[in-house]
C-alpha cells in the first residue's frame, strides 16, 4: 500500500496503537476501546497490505504466565510512512492514543 493511500479511521487508530506500543490484539482492543469484530480483522488487512508484520510469542513464555500465546505486531516501514500520512489526515490520533504512555513491554 502506497504511504499516500488513505486509511479508515480504525485503521489509522490501529496503526498508531501498534506504533505507540500497544502490540498484540488484546492490548490493542483495550487502547482503542474497538471490539476484537473490529480489530483482528482490520489487523489482518493491514499485514496482508505489509503496513504490520506479527510474530507468535514463544510458548514458553506463554505457559509461564498460564495464557494461550500472544501474536506481536510491528509497523513496517510502509506502516510507519501511511501512519504519518494518516496524521495529517485525522490530527487528533495522536491525541488519542499518545506514544508516551505506554509502559515498556
Amino acid at each position: 500500500m502506497a504511504p499516500e493511500a488513505k486509511l479508515s479511521h480504525t485503521a489509522a487508530m490501529i496503526l498508531q496503537a501498534v506504533n505507540a506500543g500497544y502490540v498484540y490484539g488484546f492490548s490493542v482492543m483495550e487502547m482503542t476501546g474497538l471490539p476484537s469484530g473490529t480489530v483482528y480483522p482490520a489487523m489482518r488487512r493491514l499485514e496482508r497490505d505489509e503496513l504490520i508484520r506479527s510474530q507468535w510469542e514463544q510458548q514458553s513464555i506463554a505457559d509461564a504466565e498460564q495464557r494461550p500465546p500472544r501474536k506481536y505486531y510491528k509497523l513496517t516501514r510502509a506502516g510507519k510512512l501511511t501512519l504519518e500520512a494518516s496524521r495529517k489526515r485525522y490530527p487528533l490520533l495522536g491525541k488519542l492514543i499518545p506514544s508516551e504512555e505506554v509502559e515498556a513491554l
